[in-house]
């Protein structure tokens, strides 16, 4: 199945992101891009691609040891910026960053030691994929416009495990499907 851990926001926040997309949803070249929905929201903090059925319940208890040695922190929405020449774009986080990327971190490793083939290890840049496009586009105007945007901070006090689903219909447009597969708490969350 198709895994990666996550950071999940809150429906509060989620609201609030909601409300900015509308608004963003009405610059010019909007109905170019494709934007993804509240269902697709999250933090990506380790992508572990198709992982075997068998090393689901290894990863999952690396995946627990390391929620349990992760403290609960402060997280919120801000701002945005994009990858690959406006092909996707994204809002980024404020808060403890550092325990955020030290998540990221802990989630990497536990897969690696479930024998999880992780790849090249790169640097973790916090971010929620809000729109994509399958061209080179120019998504300025809505990196400024996310320029002033910061939501509600919330406490982040899990560590999730997402099955990914992707389209098989063909039709454009169609989103993958997220679904939990498990979740921790942090540290003293539970």
């Amino acid at each position: 199945m198709r895994l990666f851990a996550a950071v999940l926001p809150p429906d509060e926040v989620t609201r609030e992101l909601a409300a900015e997309i509308d608004r963003l949803g009405k610059l010019p070249g909007a109905d170019g891009l494709r934007w993804t929905g509240r269902p697709g929201w999250h933090f990506t903090l380790a992508f572990y691609g198709e992982v075997d059925d068998a090393v689901v319940p290894e990863l999952s208890a690396r995946l627990e040891r390391a929620a349990g040695r992760s403290e609960p922190f402060g997280l919120a929405l801000r701002g945005g910026g994009q990858f690959g020449r406006g092909r996707a774009l994204w809002a980024g986080a404020e808060g403890d960053l550092d325990a955020l990327r030290l998540l990221a971190e802990r989630s990497e490793a536990a897969a690696r030691r479930a024998g999880v083939d992780m790849g090249e290890h790169r640097r973790y840049k916090p971010h929620l994929t809000i729109a994509r496009s399958r061209d080179a586009t120019d998504v300025r105007p809505y990196v400024a416009a996310l320029a002033d945007f910061t939501s509600s901070t919330w406490t982040v006090a899990e560590l999730v495990l997402v099955r990914s689903n992707l389209p098989r219909s063909g039709e454009a447009g169609e989103q993958p499907r997220y679904e939990a597969v498990a979740r921790w708490a942090l540290g003293g969350a539970g």
